[in-house]
């Protein structure tokens, strides 16, 4: 029946390509939204948008391609259980084990593609994102301070105003700094200016030959005016900064066998969505089951929040490994496993009918009957 196989992977590989692109454009508008939202708070360069949305959706890869194929196998299905296809193919004999061959086809490609990203490139993403954010900290741009423009200091404690940059980012023109707090203020200002890191790590904007005004906040006068030769302004640091030891990005094969409850939990975490893959490319055949007057889209709904269920309870895991509350050794494999063994028990029994369904017994015509 290689006609039979052709057909029906063409039909699953369609659905699910169709779902993932859709699933990958809405994820593209969230990971644009979170990269503006870093822009601006001044944690990531507007020159490194396009690389850090690529980085973050290869990291979401492992989450968007699983729940894609079961999606796209559910609505394959359905449609054929709609057009009374499906009817006709079991009446045909062709059971759950005659579709495993079309399912596999599909199934497999992607598995695949999870485990390498789960394991390897994800990963390997997170951590040249963060080392991109982190060699840029040491560029004024990383500060989110654009020649031109009036930059707002994080909690609303002021603006900063800077004229003009060099290439580099290094060195800075006609500087204008607002600061306050709940009773003073202050403005500065400065022709030129250089950033400057500490053995500390952290940014100054060092300000040279410049006025200084402080005063009360309450409408007083109590003003003073003050020339200096240096004054350095502490930046704010951003949040991302890379750590080599940081179990999130480091290779795989150092996570098997540490001890480390955030190792651990990250190798759990990144092994989970292999079997997850599978097991609800399982459970698409049974759920999709419905009748051609049926609702066409509720089966759907319910797969997906079977789908999101299984993904709250794996973060949910990994900080519960992380903070000691289950043992490293069970890992997620509470979820996993036993939502395995459920899509392969659905899966094998869909579709097959009793016994007593066929012990039907027909009188016999007596002797003599007409």
């Amino acid at each position: 029946m290689a006609k039979f196989d052709s057909y029906l992977t063409k039909e699953l590989a369609g659905a699910t390509f169709a779902t993932a692109v859709v699933l990958f454009v809405v994820s593209v508008g969230a990971a644009f939204t979170n990269v503006l939202r870093d822009i601006a708070s001044g944690q990531v360069p507007a020159g490194m948008m396009l690389s850090q949305l690529l980085f973050t959706l290869l990291s979401a890869t492992p989450i968007i391609l699983p729940l894609a194929l079961m999606l796209g196998i559910m609505l394959a299905v359905g449609r054929l259980y709609r057009d009374s296809e499906m009817p006709v193919l079991h009446a045909a004999g062709a059971g759950p084990k005659r579709f495993l061959r079309p399912l596999t086809y599909v199934v497999l490609p992607i598995l695949l593609i999870v485990g390498s990203v789960s394991t390897w490139l994800g990963p390997w993403a997170n951590a040249e994102s963060a080392k991109m954010v982190s060699a840029a900290s040491r560029n004024l741009v990383v500060a989110g301070l654009q020649p031109g423009q009036f930059t707002a200091l994080p909690g609303n404690k002021g603006v900063v105003f800077v004229g003009a940059t060099n290439d580099e980012g290094s060195e800075l023109s006609d500087i204008f700094v607002y600061r306050q707090n709940d009773k003073r203020m202050d403005i500065t200002t400065a022709p030129n200016a250089k950033v400057v890191i500490d053995d500390k790590g952290r940014r100054f904007i060092s300000l040279e030959n410049g006025f200084e005004v402080e005063g009360a906040r309450d409408g007083s006068k109590n003003y003073r005016l003050l020339r200096y030769q240096q004054n350095d302004v502490l930046m704010p640091e951003g949040e991302s900064k890379y750590d080599p030891n940081n179990p999130e990005y480091r290779p795989f094969s150092t996570l098997i066998g540490d001890k480390d409850p955030k190792a651990q939990a990250q190798f759990h975490f990144r092994l989970a969505p292999i079997f997850l893959t599978l097991a609800f490319s399982l459970l698409a055949f049974p759920l999709a089951r419905s009748t051609p007057r049926g609702a066409r889209y509720s089966r759907v709904l319910v797969g997906f929040l079977l789908y999101m269920v299984a993904f709250d309870l794996m973060l949910l895991s990994r900080n519960w490994i992380e903070d000691g509350k289950i043992p490293g050794g069970l890992g997620m494999w509470w979820i996993s496993i036993p939502l395995l063994i459920a899509g392969a028990w659905m899966y094998f029994r869909d579709g097959r009918m009793k016994k007593s369904s066929f012990n039907v017994r027909l009188p016999l015509p007596k002797r003599g009957d007409g």
